[in-house]
Order: C-alpha cells, then sequence, then structure tokens
C-alpha cells in the first residue's frame, strides 16, 4: 500500500507526521511522495491563521479530485482543521473519507485497513501525548522531539488551545529515551518543541532539566527549543542555556506588539517594558545570543500609536529575525468577538513596514559577521550546487560554504567572507568528523583555554569547542577550590 502525506505547518505538524509513519509502519506499508500514485492520501493540517487554512483546504479539494480516475483511493484530513471544523468538512469538500484530530492518530492504522467506519470524524480530547510512539524515519543530523502538548494561555487571537488542547509534559523519562534513539543514529542537534516549553513540569523537573539531560547526551552536540513564552521564560533557564555548551545561543521569544494597549487585549499577560527586562537579562547572561520573534498587526483596534510602539521595540531589541503576520478573524477565540477594524489596506501596509526594518536590521546583524568564524553543522548540499554545503551557525544563521572534504552532519568552523541576502558565504578553515567532538582538556591548559575564550569572546563568534573547553575548566577549576 502506497501513501502520501503532505504537511503543512509549525514544525509540530512536521513532528506529528513523523509519529504518523511510526504508526503505520508494517510491512506492507510504503510512502511516496507523488499523490498520483497513493493507495492513500493524508493532509496533516494547520489553521492558526487563515491564510494557512486556506492553502491546505485548495490542496485538499485538487487531491480528492483524482478519486475520479482511481475512485478506491482514500483521502483524509488530519490535525488542526480537522479538530476546529469536524464533521462539516465533509459537506465542504464531498469525497473525503476521514477528519481525525491531533489526539486521534492512533485510530490511523485501523482506517486504513478498513475496519474503521466511513466518514469517521475523530475529535477528542483525550489529553493523548504519544510518549511511546517514537518516530523512526529521521534522516539526516536535526531532528525534532515534542516535550509537551497543548496550550493553557488563550491569547485573544489564537486557535492552538481549542484544537491542541490543554498543556500536557511528556515524562521526562519518556523524552529522554527517545532522544537516545536519535543520538545513537545520525542526529547531532535536537530541537525541543512545545506550544510554550516554558511552562513544562513532570513532577519537580521543570524545562532546565530537560535541556540539561537532552544535552549531556552523547553525541548531540547542539540542543535547540522553540516556542517560548516572555511571562515564563524564567532565570533558572536562562541560567541553563548560559551554563550548557551544547543550548545554542538562540532564543524565538515572541513580543507580538510592542503596544501595552494592544498586549492586554492579546492577553499575553505581560507589558512591554516585562518583555524589554527579560531580553536584558538574557544578553546579559548569554553571549552573543540571537533572538527572535513574532509580531502581529493589524489586531483589532491596533492604531497607528500602537503600531509605532511596534516599530520601535524592532529597533530596541534589534532581533536577528522576525516572523511577521497580519491578523485575521481566528472563529472561537476571543478576539473573533471584536470589531476587526483596521482595513486590510492598512494591515499589509503595516506588514510591509515591519518586513522592510526588520530587513535593515538582520542585514547589519549578518554584516557584523563578515571576517569572523562560526560553527556550523552541515545540514544539506546547498540548493544552487556547485559543490557548496549548507549549514548553520549556533544562531540559527544560514551559512553556505565550499565543501572541501566535508559531509553532511560534520561540525566545521567556516570563517565568513560576505553576506548574500539573509545568507552568510564563507570558506571552510577546519572540520571536526568525532561523533562527540569535546576532549577534556588537561589540568595545565585550563588557564590557556580561558584566556583564549575571554580573547574571542570579544573578536569572533564562540566555536561549540571552545565553549566547551571554558565551562568544564571553570566547573573543574570551582571543584578545585
Amino acid at each position: 500500500m502506497l501513501i502520501h502525506l503532505h504537511t503543512y505547518g509549525c514544525q509540530m505538524n512536521q513532528y506529528d507526521s513523523e509519529l504518523i509513519k511510526s504508526l503505520l509502519r508494517s510491512s506492507d506499508t510504503k510512502w511516496t511522495s507523488d499523490p498520483e500514485q497513493a493507495d492513500v492520501i493524508l493532509v496533516n493540517t494547520c489553521c492558526v491563521r487563515d491564510h494557512a487554512e486556506q492553502r491546505a483546504l485548495g490542496r485538499l479539494r485538487q487531491l480528492v479530485h483524482l478519486k475520479k480516475s482511481r475512485p478506491w483511493v482514500q483521502v483524509g484530513i488530519l490535525g488542526c482543521i480537522a479538530q476546529e471544523r469536524k464533521g462539516e468538512l465533509f459537506d465542504e469538500i464531498p469525497g473525503l473519507d476521514w477528519v481525525v484530530g491531533p489526539d486521534e492518530y492512533r485510530k490511523l492504522p485501523q482506517l486504513i485497513d478498513g475496519s474503521g467506519s466511513p466518514q469517521s470524524v475523530f475529535h477528542g480530547g483525550s489529553g493523548e501525548s504519544y510518549d511511546d510512539v517514537i518516530p523512526t524515519s529521521v534522516t539526516g543530523p536535526r531532528a525534532f522531539i515534542a516535550v509537551m502538548r497543548g496550550c493553557d494561555n488563550f491569547c485573544s487571537y489564537c486557535v492552538v488551545p481549542y484544537v491542541r488542547g490543554r498543556e500536557r509534559s511528556r515524562p521526562l523519562a519518556s523524552i529522554i529515551n527517545e532522544a537516545k534513539g536519535l543520538s545513537s543514529g545520525s542526529v547531532r542537534e535536537i530541537t525541543l518543541l512545545g506550544q510554550n516549553v516554558n511552562s513544562y513540569r513532570d513532577g519537580n523537573h521543570d524545562f532546565s532539566d530537560v535541556l540539561r539531560e537532552v544535552a549531556a547526551l552523547p553525541g548531540i552536540e547542539r540542543v535547540r527549543f522553540i516556542t517560548s513564552h516572555p511571562k515564563d521564560l524564567s532565570e533558572r533557564l536562562i541560567h541553563a542555556m548560559s551554563e550548557v555548551p551544547q543550548v545554542c545561543p538562540s532564543l524565538h521569544l515572541p513580543a507580538q506588539s510592542g503596544s501595552d494597549r494592544i498586549l492586554h487585549l492579546m492577553n499575553r499577560q505581560y507589558t512591554r517594558s516585562q518583555y524589554l527586562e527579560k531580553t536584558a537579562m538574557v544578553r546579559k547572561h548569554i553571549l552573543d545570543v540571537a533572538i527572535s520573534t513574532d509580531i502581529l498587526v493589524g489586531f483589532p483596534g491596533e492604531t497607528d500609536r500602537d503600531f509605532q510602539d511596534t516599530m520601535n521595540l524592532l529597533e530596541e531589541v534589534k532581533f536577528h529575525s522576525v516572523f511577521s503576520f497580519r491578523y485575521s478573524v481566528r472563529a472561537g477565540t476571543a478576539a473573533a468577538h471584536l470589531l476587526d477594524d483596521v482595513p486590510e489596506s492598512v494591515k499589509i501596509a503595516r506588514l510591509e513596514a515591519v518586513i522592510a526594518r526588520q530587513r535593515s536590521i538582520s542585514i547589519g546583524l549578518h554584516d557584523a559577521r563578515v571576517g569572523k568564524s562560526v560553527t556550523v553543522l552541515i545540514e544539506a548540499a546547498a540548493r544552487k550546487g556547485d559543490g557548496n554545503l549548507m549549514g548553520r551557525s549556533p544562531q540559527d544563521e544560514v551559512v553556505v560554504f565550499p565543501g572541501n572534504g566535508a559531509h553532511i552532519g560534520d561540525l566545521c568552523e567556516v570563517k565568513i567572507q560576505e553576506v548574500r541576502g539573509f545568507t552568510l558565504v564563507g570558506e571552510l578553515t577546519r572540520i571536526d568528523k568525532s561523533r562527540s567532538s569535546y576532549r577534556l582538556s588537561s589540568e595545565s591548559s585550563c588557564t590557556a583555554v580561558s584566556s583564549q575564550y575571554m580573547y574571542r569572546r570579544n573578536h569572533v563568534d564562540i566555536s561549540l569547542d571552545l565553549r566547551r573547553h571554558y565551562h568544564h575548566c571553570r566547573i573543574r577549576n570551582f571543584a578545585a577550590e
């Protein structure tokens, strides 16, 4: 049986698609990228914004038409739109076979083998966390692990709590078990996922414990995480980021707006000044950190003054990157009851202004990398070929350079020579092909390592190896005292 799975939306949806592949793993199941060859077509959807929802539904209508020439094909819609729209989708998209929400993927095998009812609707709020389901099709040096699901914040514009359910954290032991499986293969970087990882709890364990334990696994060179809610960003987590060298100096901290009035209407539960205090604390403790954010323009009632507050926030924080969107009404949310009074033309103009301002800021930050060295984890061949490879810096910047004997999965030092758009271009200066590049330095070398670190921190992007040497030496010297 050939199955085609198309995924829309965030990293959590990408991770869920890997879970689905594991749940459907059997001896007679094969996967195809060509829907015209498939016996089963599954579309994993996102409804956080109207544009994403309309794209997914438009694609689904195209795929259902394949039944005209191949009537035995089964088509199912999965994910957030399935949870939001439920049975009405059968009327909207004739020929649809199943509607399956995010908590009900365990039912997919019985639907596909014919033991489930046609036009079944599964949208239970079971609190499923799939603790025992481990993705098995991960390839390459990077992977995702969901540490929690759902959200309890109920921001007034956001549909996530209604389609993903309330917050529930996976047991720490389950997370570590999954991470161990990844670290024993090709994976060198793990991104920990959750709608708000900062609120993770498993008994006495919080998210900083998750970071430390995953980073301690042999073979794991880098750990990232998304997403963090500003109100829950703690000093304990910031210290974990600062103290554990495998944790990348990269933080996604959605601001959404720079206006206190709009933040209150959004139910974000923090003020502009509190957000600035958090970013200042992050920069104080984490060397060369890159902070990214989300900005939502055109929220109901947003005035020119409110929008200017947001533009000023961009300049004050100097984000490395911004994911910007214009507001669209999401049925069932608190904001859906507000008058959507910002004209679409104004929303578009404000969005374009955010993009232009942030482009200037990002280019300036990227230009500052020229002449410096960065540590790069190679992910793939560069899109334009020519023997170039592509990877990312610890700050999540895209770096392209000639391979010169390096391979996917290698950690390399690259000296940046120029910036093209938002891409750093450089030359390879060193390759580390070991699975665990850290080697504990001798007692006599600790002072030299520390001095080298303190010098280089002001001149170049600190390599992962040097950060490790420095932090381990600090620990050793502290213990000796």
